[in-house]
């Protein structure tokens, strides 16, 4: 049997913030394999957004909020 996806909760968890984070995180991370960088893990799917979630539920994207807001 094959490695599951993991639940957002769980990688809320993993990435330290909210959901507005996790979506901003993950978005920017599937932006960048879209355009052809290579995935950090190995992919369960060939959806660019599965994948970035994966990676940041696996440990290796990691985000940092910003420290100023939008002005």
């Amino acid at each position: 049997m094959g490695k599951q996806q993991p639940s957002v909760d769980q990688i809320i968890e993993e990435i330290g913030g909210s959901r507005y984070t996790l979506v901003i995180a993950a978005a920017k991370r599937a932006r960048k394999i879209t355009e052809g960088e290579p995935a950090m893990a190995k992919p369960l799917s060939n959806k660019p957004v599965l994948i970035a979630l994966q990676e940041i539920a696996d440990g290796k994207v990691k985000w940092e909020e910003p420290k100023t807001g939008i002005k």
